[in-house]
């Protein structure tokens, strides 16, 4: 839809991503990501951490599927997507509070404190080659056994002494 308002975030996973399914069989998950800002104070010479934010996000699809397998609680995100018009309600002690949501459109682990080591998934029906930086065997082209164009002198309709036309 136009107009969509696309953000990134970054910050940790607040709980383990627990895959789940709609009724019609399409996977899915939620998640909270805690985002706190840090800001510098001169007067005091140290770090300060501002109010965390908790930001919902969906994660669909195949993308789903890889964050089960890849993310858990505690690690540091970016997550890119959009964001979803803001929830008001009444938490338990009456008080009035803002739930902020991401449909997620990519998600991924921050390298600034840790290291990662990817596994690309393959297409089905592909094998992954090892050392391959797109994960799949190339695939050779097809050609019919007739075709004079690729085998050059095999065309049926030459006499078995003729050369090829070239």
């Amino acid at each position: 839809m136009a107009g969509e308002l696309t953000i990134t975030v970054v910050g940790n996973i607040s709980a383990d991503p627990e895959l789940k399914q709609t009724p019609s069989g399409i996977a899915y998950v939620n998640l909270s990501v805690a985002s706190t800002p840090r800001t510098y104070n001169r007067n005091t010479s140290t770090w300060e951490d501002g109010e965390t934010m908790w930001i919902r996000c969906t994660v669909w699809r195949e993308v789903a599927e890889n964050v089960q397998r890849s993310l858990t609680k505690g690690t540091r995100v970016i997550v890119t997507g959009k964001l979803k018009p803001v929830n008001m309600y009444q938490s338990n002690t009456g008080e009035t509070r803002a739930s902020l949501e991401i449909e997620v459109d990519e998600i991924g682990p921050s390298l600034r404190y840790a290291t990662a080591v990817l596994t690309r998934r393959t297409r089905e029906g592909q094998a992954a080659v090892e050392g391959s930086p797109w994960g799949t065997a190339p695939q050779a082209p097809t050609t019919p056994a007739n075709d004079a164009w690729t085998n050059p002198g095999t065309n049926p309709g030459f006499a078995t002494n003729d050369e090829s036309p070239f």
